[in-house]
Parts: C-alpha cells; sequence; structure tokens
C-alpha cells in the first residue's frame, strides 16, 4: 500500500534509520553492509573509468588507445614515449680532458712516494688533493711500503667519457689502470679508484 501522507514517509524513515541502532547485532550488520558497499564500488568504478581512458591527441597522429592500465604496455608496433635516448657507448665516449690527465699523472706520482717513515697519514694528505674522500678511505687501508717504488713518466688513456676516465701508468710491479671521476657541481677531476690492469 502507498505511503501518501509525510506523516507516514517520516515514519519508515525513521524505522530505516533506527535499525542499525536497535540492537549490537543490527549495527554489526549494518558495517558489514557498508564496508562491502564501499570495497565494491572501489573495484567497480576503476573498472568502469578504465574502459575508455583518455590520451592526448596530437595533430597528425591517432588517438587509439594505448593501454587499458597503468602499467600495461601498448600493443606490438606502437613506440614508447621516452625522456632521452637510449644510451650508447659512442655517445658516451669522449676525448680524454687534460685536466683529468694531468691530476692522473700527479695523483700516481704522489702515490709512489711515501713518507719515509711510511706513515699512512702523510700519505693520504699528499693523495687527498686528487683523490674522492671515497676512495682516501678505502686507502687508509693500505700499507704504503705495498705501493710500486718506480713509475714510467706519462700516463695512457684507455677509456674516456664527458664524466669519468680511465689512465695507464707502467709502474716497476706492472701495469695500473686509474680511475677518475668528475665531480659535480665544482666539475674537478678527482681519483676514485685503480686496479691492475689486465
Amino acid at each position: 500500500m502507498p505511503i501518501r501522507t509525510n506523516r507516514g514517509r517520516a515514519a519508515v524513515y525513521r524505522r530505516l534509520w533506527g535499525w542499525p541502532l536497535r540492537s549490537p547485532r543490527h549495527l554489526a550488520a549494518s558495517i558489514i553492509i557498508f564496508v562491502v558497499v564501499v570495497v565494491a564500488l572501489g573495484v567497480i568504478i576503476p573498472k568502469v573509468l578504465d574502459r575508455q581512458p583518455t590520451v592526448p591527441s596530437v595533430v597528425g597522429q591517432s588517438t587509439s588507445p594505448q593501454g587499458t592500465q597503468v602499467g600495461q604496455l601498448p600493443s606490438s608496433g606502437a613506440s614508447l614515449p621516452t625522456k632521452l635516448p637510449p644510451p650508447t657507448n659512442a655517445a658516451s665516449a669522449a676525448p680524454p680532458a687534460a685536466d683529468a690527465q694531468l691530476i692522473a699523472e700527479l695523483w700516481a706520482e704522489n702515490w709512489i712516494k711515501p713518507p719515509p717513515d711510511n706513515d699512512v697519514n702523510k700519505w693520504l694528505a699528499q693523495l687527498r688533493p686528487y683523490t674522492t674522500e671515497e676512495f682516501l678511505a678505502q686507502m687508509a687501508t693500505i700499507d704504503p711500503k705495498n705501493v710500486p717504488d718506480k713509475l714510467t713518466p706519462g700516463v695512457r688513456a684507455v677509456r674516456s667519457t664527458v664524466s669519468s676516465a680511465d689512465f695507464e701508468v707502467s709502474t716497476d710491479l706492472g701495469k695500473v689502470v686509474i680511475m677518475l671521476i668528475k665531480l659535480s657541481p665544482s666539475n674537478e677531476w678527482r681519483v676514485n679508484g685503480y686496479t691492475k690492469a689486465g
């Protein structure tokens, strides 16, 4: 039977809103129903919105959708947008910087000349202007008595980019590759490691 008066509607609404508060069981059931509805809406709404994603159109290009959700790859044949071109060895290679070569030579000369008393701190102090702080900490564990005694003057560039360079130097214990990096923002070259040449 339809409700025809405002007083009748108010009574029905009072019964609906008052139902959850009639007992703890009603309250628990109301909370469960509310949570189920919220979760269902949270699952359904994104699916509905993802059915027809909007792709910004570019003049002269088609506006076909590239994917249906974040992280999905576009269909085969479509190219992915990139911020930078893929790195290549040819693009990163650069002629060796004169500053880097000078730092490598000065570092090598000071490296093979530990103080007469083989004091590690004095040895590191003379290498500090040419070495990164991180590598100096590693060199603190080296005994200066174990470094080569003689050095062939001059260094040879093995590999060079705009931000790093490797130089090879000959010693009485064999060839050594000195690795340098360019610090930012000062743009100064510093030795960041060395290894025996293969």
